[in-house]
């Protein structure tokens, strides 16, 4: 049977529920420009292509068409979810036990995200500073998911090889990351994308819970 002694998390909808706070800040930018705020439910469906696309989802079509709002209300957005990055944001439930049974077996353990970097490392410390051995965010000059680049950088840093790493997340950029890495995909249903949608982008490793991936990486892999 095969073993992942490497396992690499996405972060937002996979490890941390932070659409409260996304929401939240985005609302914050669109105030600020005088545009109309966004739902939870719209919000959801914006993220996963990191913080300049959601922006870009966020705004207007006339606003988006224009450089100076859209770079306004970038900048407003980074400048708020800097101070309130984990207002209400949390752990899934499942969550921090999931990994730590991963650790106690051995695995290595990373997330790479799309979201900013330091904000991706921030949160990562105060969340799993004793499980996670790497975390890497988006990073000026370097492609985001759903390009290869920062989850081939961590099996690097971690000597970890293609076969036997899994990449875990919650959006159709998540499994398009792990086929453009080569690596396994484990899909969860627990976060921002629909089980019909992971279908269509090609998931075939779907979870419910923090407790079946566990079992299925640990029992079964």
């Amino acid at each position: 049977m095969k073993k992942y002694t490497t396992v690499i998390f996405d972060l937002d909808g996979t490890l941390l529920d932070t659409l409260e706070d996304l929401t939240n800040a985005v609302n914050q930018a669109l105030r600020e420009g005088g545009f109309g705020e966004r739902t939870l439910e719209e919000v959801k469906g914006f993220v996963g292509n990191g913080i300049g696309k959601l922006i870009s989802r966020a705004l207007p079509a006339e606003a988006n068409a224009d450089p100076e709002a859209y770079t306004m209300t970038l900048q407003a957005f980074s400048n708020y979810y800097a101070l309130h990055n984990n207002d209400s944001t949390a752990p899934y439930p499942g969550v921090p036990e999931l990994l730590t049974a991963l650790r106690k077996a051995k695995r290595k353990l990373a997330v790479v995200s799309n979201k900013n970097d330091p904000n991706v490392k921030a949160l990562c410390r105060t969340y799993f500073s004793e499980a996670i051995d790497e975390a890497i965010g988006e990073q000026e000059g370097v492609r985001r998911k759903p390009e290869p680049d920062t989850v081939l950088r961590v099996m690097e840093s971690l000597g970890a090889s293609p076969a036997e790493t899994l990449y875990v997340g919650d959006s159709d950029v998540d499994v398009e990351t792990a086929r453009n890495a080569g690596v396994d995909c484990a899909a969860v249903l627990w976060g921002f994308r629909s089980e019909e949608h992971l279908r269509k982008a090609g998931a075939e490793n779907l979870f419910a819970t923090p407790e079946a991936l566990r079992d299925w990486i640990l029992k079964k892999h």
